[in-house]
């Protein structure tokens, strides 16, 4: 009986697991430049005292899609949107390189070029990206060179500054972060490549597709659901083992 309780019990651990994991997912879908999480289980046998005999369900390490998300042109000109693979660098909270495919950008009253969630853009020399105030026109080219001109300077006047580090690493070697980033999973930082382009006054959208979300949370309840029914013919047959013992 105990079998098929740790089994039962198990399995609708993890799926409580990933229903967490789709609901963030469903919760993301406007999310800009966000990756959808995809999770994953797999038998284990438990080992202690005695054989090997029971089963449990374990968590994997959950992976990520890295499709591309749907490009909305917004015209602002501190939008960019990666032009297929490839990463913006950015300096996180803890003060490590991280990448990320948002690229909502804004000018902070320092003149630091950042996130919209606050966070320092890189140069290709991994520092923060200073830009002279007040502007009165800023551009970005597509292969990440920053171009200001300053208020009262002629039209024609104006200088390049410096470049956005983009990054072009394999996807198989990012690990991402409990705050949405992405880092090399060696906790090195990744070269600078000017393979990468950008396209202005654009954004890059969630990857999420919400109807697809809220299909594999509709089956992820009825799995959890037979999940405790089993459960409870597992209590039903300890019960009636019982009895018949007693009767015996």
């Amino acid at each position: 009986m105990d079998h098929l309780l740790y089994i039962a019990m198990s399995g609708a651990k993890e799926n409580m697991n990933s229903v967490a994991l789709r609901a963030n997912n469903l919760a993301n879908a406007n999310t800009t430049g966000f990756k959808a999480d995809m999770e994953q289980a797999r038998a284990m046998q438990a080992f202690g005292e005695g054989l090997p005999s029971r089963v449990f369900a374990m968590t994997e390490r959950p992976g990520q899609s890295f499709a591309a998300g749907p490009l909305q042109t917004t015209g602002r000109e501190l939008d960019v949107a990666v032009a297929g693979d490839g990463w913006l660098a950015v300096e996180s909270k803890d003060g490590s390189e991280a990448y990320t495919r948002s690229g909502s950008l804004q000018v902070s009253p320092e003149g630091l070029l950042q996130t919209g969630n606050g966070l320092n853009v890189l140069d290709d020399n991994g520092g923060p990206i200073f830009l002279p105030l007040p502007l009165e026109k800023m551009e970005i080219n597509k292969d990440g060179t920053i171009f200001a001109r300053l208020e009262g300077e002629p039209a024609n006047g104006g200088a390049e500054l410096q470049r956005i580090k983009t990054v072009l690493p394999d996807n198989g070697d990012l690990d991402k972060g409990l705050d949405g980033l992405f880092r090399r999973k060696d906790g090195q930082a990744e070269p600078p490549s000017a393979q990468v382009q950008l396209i202005a006054g654009a954004l890059e959208g969630s990857n999420v597709n919400p109807v697809a979300e809220m299909t594999h949370l509709i089956d992820l309840q009825r799995r959890f659901e037979t999940q405790l029914k089993m459960m409870n013919h597992a209590e039903e047959n300890d019960k009636a083992h019982a009895q018949l013992l007693r009767i015996g």
